[in-house]
C-alpha cells in the first residue's frame, strides 16, 4: 500500500522562519487525508552552510578532475563566484565535516518542537515497510535546494522517498492515444562535448519492452515535431550538457553545439506531450532544478534532474543502477531511491555523489511502475521477474500448506476426499471366491433363544450349515461368530469336524486396553486355524485398513487375522505361500504387502502397530454373493455357489451390532453400515485378487514424491495467474484445474494409487491468492 505525504510550509522563508506548517497524509484506501499542523523556526544558519556546501563541492570536484567531464554548460557557474584562492585551502576531510555539518544542522532544523509533533504523528500513522512519497510544498527556492534525504526519518523509512512539487498542481487527464504494448521513449542526446553521452543510449537500449527514438544532437524544430508526435510519449529523457540562469530560477539544456532550449521555449510541445501521456521526464545534466521548477508549471507527473554539477560517470552509473530497478518492477520513486543509494560507492571519487538525484512529483498522479506497462508484453525479462515470484510464492505456499498437513490438520478432509473418490470407481463386479451365508435377524428369531445361548447361531443351526456346505467341498469355511463356550455333548460330529478340519477357521478378539475386553476363541479349534477379527476405525469410525498380523494378545493369542488365514488357505491350493520379506513386509508370490506407516498418505500419526495395509473395497453394489441361513438349510445351495469356494458364516443382525462403516457408508441404500461378516469377505478379497488378479494395492507416494507432486500444482496456481488477467478467466481457470486434479486423481486411485488431493487443492487455490498479493504489492 503506497502513502502520500505533502508538507506544505505556507508562506515564509529561511530566515523568517515558517509560522504555519500543514501535512496532509493521504492513504489510498480513503480520499480524505489526515491532516496535521505546525510550525518552523528560522534557519538563517543554513543558508550560509548550504551556500559554502555548494562553493566547496564545485571546488573540490573541480580540484580533481577536468571541466570536460560535467555535464554543465563549460561557459557557466550558475551565479557562483569561484574565489580560486579557495582551490588551495579545500581538502576532503574539511569538506566531510561540512557535510556532517550540514546534515546535523537538517535535523537540528527539523527536531524543533514546533515541528516535532507532526513528525511524531507521521510515525504513528505510517508503516516502515510500505512505500511513501514525501512532498515538499514551498515558495522558497532555498528550501527546495536543501538535501532533505538527509532527515532521519527517511533512515527509519527505508522506503520513504522525498520529492519536490509546485504550490499549484492539476490533474492531467491524457488524451486518448494507441494501443501498444511498449513504452514509448524520446531519448534526446544533445551536445556531448567532453562528456560520454554514448553510454547514455546503450543502457536505454537495453531496457527491455520499450521502443526508444533517438535524436543525436538535434534540431530545435525537429525536437518540437517529435514532442507533438500522436502515438504519444511514456517517458522524455535528455542526457547532455545543462545550467541554470537567473539565481538558478531558469533552465536550459544544450540540445546540439550551437542551440541551448528553456522549458518556456518547449511549453506548447511539452503540453501536448503530457496531454498525450507523458508520465516521466529525466534529464541526466547538471544544474536542473531550474527546469524542475518551469516543469511543475505544466503539471508533468514525475521529473527527475541533478540538483548541481554531475560528473559524467556519475550521470551514467545514476541512470544504469535506476532502470535496472524500474525494469525490475520497482515504482518510480522506489528505483530513484534504489539508484541514489547505490550512488554511494562512488563518494570516495565524487564526493556527495548521492545527493545530487532529485525527483519532483505531482500529487495527483501516482508513482510510475514500468513493468505495469509492458505486463502485457512476454519480453524475456518480464517472463523471468515473473517465474521467478511465482517459483518463491510456490515454495513459500506449498511449505505452509505441508507443515499444517504433517500437524494433522487436514487429516479429516484427506479422509473424506478418499471416501468419496472410492465410491465414484466404477463396477468391478462381483468376487467369484468367496460366499456369505448371512445370518439375519429372521434367522434369529427362528432359533430357539435357549439354544443359541446369546449368540446368533445355535450348535444345531451350525451344525446343519457345516454338514450342508462340507458336502459341496468349499476351499475354506470361516466362521466370523464368537463361540467361547464348547459345542454340547450332543454335537459330536460338529466337535470333531472343528477340531480335525483344516478348512475350518474360527475367531476371537484380543483385548484393547481401557477399552473393549478381548473374546476367547472356540475351545473346538486348533491354534493354526485360528484367526482374530480385529479391525481398526479411524479416527471418524469409518474403517479404511486391514490388519493382516499383529503380536499375540489375551484372551486370542493368535498372531494372524482371519482373512490372512482363509485367504492362505485358498492360496495354498494354489501353491502360494505368505513368508516375510527383509523390511518385515508379507510377500505372497510377487505381491508386496506395504506396512502402513503413522503417516503414510492422509494421516497423521495413527496406531499402526503390526502389519496393516489399506483395505480396497472391491466396488460393487453386489461384491460378494450372499445366501442367509434360512436359504443354506431350506437345502438352496448349489454346487456352483459352493466348490472351491471361501465361505465365511456371520450375521447381519441388528440386535447383535456387528456393523461397520465404511468409505461407502452414506446413509443411503445400498450404502449403510456393513456387516462384519461382509468386511471380512472384503478383506479376503482384497489379498486374493491382488495375488491372483494383479488387482492393485492401495499405495501412496513417498513424503519426497508428495512434496513434489502438491509443489508441482502450486507452480499451476501461480500460473494460472500470470496467465489469467481477469478475475473470471482466473476463475474459471481455477474451476478446470480442480476438475482436472480430481479426475487425475480418480484415475491414479484406480490403479491403486492414493495422492494428495486436498492439499494440491488448497496450494492451488492459495498459491493463486498469494502470487496476486505478492505481484500487487510488489508493483
Amino acid at each position: 500500500m503506497t502513502k502520500l505525504v505533502v508538507l506544505n510550509l505556507g508562506k515564509g522563508n529561511l530566515k523568517q522562519g515558517f509560522a504555519t506548517v500543514t501535512v496532509h497524509l493521504y492513504d489510498c484506501s480513503n480520499s480524505i487525508p489526515l491532516q496535521f499542523v505546525g510550525s518552523l523556526p528560522a534557519a538563517p544558519e543554513l543558508i550560509e552552510i548550504y551556500k559554502r556546501w555548494q562553493l566547496l563541492y564545485l571546488l573540490l570536484h573541480e580540484a580533481f578532475f577536468p571541466r570536460q567531464h560535467w555535464r554543465r554548460n563549460m561557459g557557466s557557474d550558475a551565479g557562483i563566484e569561484i574565489d580560486t584562492e579557495d582551490i588551495t585551502h579545500i581538502s576532503s576531510v574539511e569538506f566531510s565535516k561540512l557535510c556532517n555539518k550540514l546534515r546535523d544542522e537538517i535535523n537540528v532544523w527539523l527536531k524543533a518542537e514546533s515541528f516535532s509533533n507532526i513528525e511524531r504523528k507521521l510515525r504513528t500513522k505510517l508503516n516502515p515497510y510500505e512505500e511513501i512519497r514525501v512532498i515538499l510544498e514551498t515558495e522558497d527556492v532555498q528550501v527546495h535546494r536543501l538535501p532533505w534525504h538527509l532527515w532521519e526519518f527517511f533512515e527509519d523509512y527505508r522506503k520513504a522517498v522525498f520529492g519536490l512539487s509546485a504550490l499549484e498542481v492539476d490533474e492531467v487527464k491524457p488524451l486518448r492515444k494507441s494501443t501498444t504494448n511498449q513504452v514509448r521513449i524520446l531519448a534526446i542526446l544533445g551536445n556531448s562535448e567532453g562528456i560520454n553521452i554514448q553510454q547514455d543510449r546503450e543502457i536505454l537500449e537495453q531496457l527491455l519492452g520499450t521502443q526508444t527514438v533517438f535524436l543525436i544532437e538535434p534540431q530545435r524544430s525537429e525536437l518540437d515535431r517529435w514532442l507533438w508526435d500522436k502515438q504519444g510519449w511514456d517517458i522524455l529523457f535528455f542526457a547532455g550538457h545543462g545550467s541554470s540562469q537567473s539565481n538558478r530560477e531558469i533552465g536550459q539544456i544544450y540540445i546540439n553545439p550551437t542551440e541551448s532550449l528553456t522549458i518556456s521555449q518547449l511549453k506548447n510541445a511539452l503540453k501536448a506531450a503530457i496531454a498525450r501521456g507523458l508520465q516521466l521526464a529525466i534529464f541526466n545534466c547538471c544544474d536542473g532544478l531550474g527546469l524542475v521548477r518551469e516543469l511543475a508549471s505544466l503539471h508533468i507527473p514525475q521529473t527527475i534532474v541533478m540538483r548541481e554539477a554531475v560528473p559524467d560517470r556519475v550521470a551514467q552509473e545514476f541512470l544504469k543502477h535506476f532502470l535496472e530497478a524500474f525494469a525490475n518492477g520497482e515504482s518510480c520513486h522506489l528505483a530513484m531511491r534504489e539508484a541514489t543509494e547505490k550512488l554511494q560507492g562512488l563518494e570516495s571519487s565524487f564526493p556527495c555523489a548521492s545527493w545530487l538525484p532529485v525527483i519532483c512529483q505531482n500529487p495527483t498522479a501516482m508513482s510510475l511502475v514500468l513493468a505495469s506497462k509492458i505486463d502485457s508484453q512476454p519480453t524475456r525479462l518480464h517472463i523471468r521477474n515473473t517465474i521467478g515470484a511465482i517459483f518463491k510464492v510456490s515454495i513459500v505456499t506449498t511449505a505452509l500448506i505441508l507443515g499444517m498437513r504433517s500437524v494433522g490438520l487436514f487429516q479429516l478432509w484427506e479422509l473424506t476426499a478418499f471416501d468419496a473418490l472410492m465410491r465414484s470407481r466404477p463396477d468391478e463386479g462381483q468376487e467369484r471366491r468367496i460366499l456369505v451365508v448371512n445370518v439375519t435377524e429372521a434367522d434369529v428369531r427362528s432359533q430357539s433363544a435357549e439354544e443359541r445361548r446369546g449368540t446368533s447361531l445355535s450348535d444345531r443351526a451350525l451344525a446343519r450349515v457345516i454338514e450342508k456346505l462340507d458336502r459341496f467341498q468349499p476351499r475354506a469355511i470361516g466362521l466370523d461368530i464368537y463361540r467361547e463356550n464348547p459345542v454340547g455333548a450332543e454335537y459330536q460330529n460338529l466337535s470333531r469336524f472343528m477340531k480335525t478340519s483344516d478348512r475350518f477357521f474360527g475367531i476371537c478378539r484380543v483385548s484393547e486396553e481401557n477399552k473393549k475386553n478381548g473374546v476367547a476363541p472356540p475351545p473346538e479349534v486348533p491354534m493354526p486355524n485360528l484367526g482374530f477379527s480385529d479391525v481398526v476405525p479411524d479416527p471418524d469410525g469409518v474403517i479404511r485398513r486391514q490388519i493382516l498380523a499383529m503380536a499375540p494378545i489375551s484372551p486370542c493369542n493368535v498372531d494372524k487375522s482371519l482373512s490372512f488365514q482363509l485367504a492362505n488357505r485358498y492360496l495354498r491350493a494354489e501353491g502360494l505361500q505368505f513368508k516375510l520379506n527383509a523390511q518385515t513386509n508379507w510377500l505372497l508370490g510377487n505381491v508386496v504387502f506395504k506396512n502402513l506407516e503413522e503417516n503414510s498418505g492422509g494421516y497423521h500419526r495413527i496406531d499402526n502397530l503390526g502389519h496393516q495395509v489399506l483395505l480396497n473395497y472391491r466396488s460393487s453394489r453386489q461384491a460378494i454373493a450372499q445366501v442367509t441361513l434360512a436359504d443354506v438349510l431350506n437345502n438352496k445351495l448349489t454346487s456352483d455357489l459352493v466348490k472351491d469356494r471361501i465361505v465365511l458364516i456371520g450375521t447381519s443382525a441388528e440386535s447383535f451390532h456387528d456393523d461397520w462403516s465404511t468409505p461407502y457408508t452414506t446413509g443411503q441404500w445400498p450404502y449403510k453400515q456393513m456387516p462384519g461378516v461382509m468386511l471380512q469377505a472384503h478383506m479376503v478379497s482384497q489379498i486374493l485378487s491382488a495375488v491372483l488378479d494383479n488387482r492393485p494395492l492401495i499405495w501412496m507416494l513417498p513424503k519426497w514424491g508428495e512434496v513434489i507432486w502438491v509443489w508441482g500444482w502450486s507452480l499451476i496456481g501461480g500460473i494460472l495467474v500470470w496467465q489469467f488477467g481477469s478475475w473470471l478467466r482466473l476463475a474459471l481457470a481455477a474451476v478446470v484445474a480442480v476438475c482436472v486434479l480430481y479426475g487425475v486423481s480418480f484415475c491414479l486411485l484406480i490403479q491403486g494409487a492414493w495422492i494428495p488431493l486436498v492439499p494440491s487443492v488448497l496450494v492451488l487455490i492459495v498459491n493463486e491468492a498469494n502470487v496476486m498479493i505478492y505481484t500487487h504489492f510488489r508493483r
